[in-house]
């Protein structure tokens, strides 16, 4: 597994030591399973985004803090100068770029997103809360609630995160498209 998914679970196991939580805890308060919990923690698999996000909102930190390890600081704005976003390569497919990592307490987590092309079934997770998605560039599949949408160029869609839902690239070209999740 890469370096940073390692870095951000031992920040994760880091956080529920210094909560006095254990791993059984843990898992309850986000609502999965202890043995998904875990794995996350071992960062020998994929942390889902979602996950990081739920993480944060169930005990109180700041998403980039877990993304990067630094706690945002602007009350007033945070202006995030293009490809300079903390940025988390999830596996080979995903790559995330958060944009609003210096602002404090946000409400919502935006994200530039680029999904290659890959061969790999699309893997569908679901996490609280609901999602935007704009395609900035390329064709994307969205699976959502058992349904197959084709979103092109300047598409988006508004959606209820919890049903369960996955993407991936068409056409063999790196598809770019800002998520929110709210």
């Amino acid at each position: 597994m890469n370096t940073q998914i390692k870095q951000i679970a031992e920040r994760l196991r880091g956080l529920r030591d210094a909560l006095e939580l254990t791993t059984a805890q843990a898992a309850e308060k986000c609502g999965i399973p202890e043995s998904d919990y875990a794995l996350y923690e071992s960062g020998t698999s994929d942390i889902p985004m979602s996950f990081i996000c739920e993480v944060a909102q169930t005990f109180g930190v700041e998403t980039t803090a877990l993304i990067s390890g630094n706690d945002p600081h602007s009350l007033a704005y945070s202006v995030t100068r293009r490809g300079t976003g903390a940025s988390v390569e999830r596996t080979k497919c995903y790559k995330y770029q958060s944009l609003a990592q210096g602002f404090r307490n946000a409400k919502a987590e935006p994200f530039e997103v680029t999904v290659e092309p890959c061969h790999d079934p699309i893997h569908l997770n679901t996490h609280s809360g609901q999602e935007f998605n704009l395609i900035l560039d390329g064709t994307m599949q969205l699976q959502i609630a058992g349904n197959d949408i084709t979103l092109y160029e300047g598409d988006s869609i508004y959606f209820d995160a919890t049903k369960p839902h996955g993407m991936k690239a068409l056409n063999g070209k790196n598809v770019k498209f800002l998520a929110v999740i709210i």
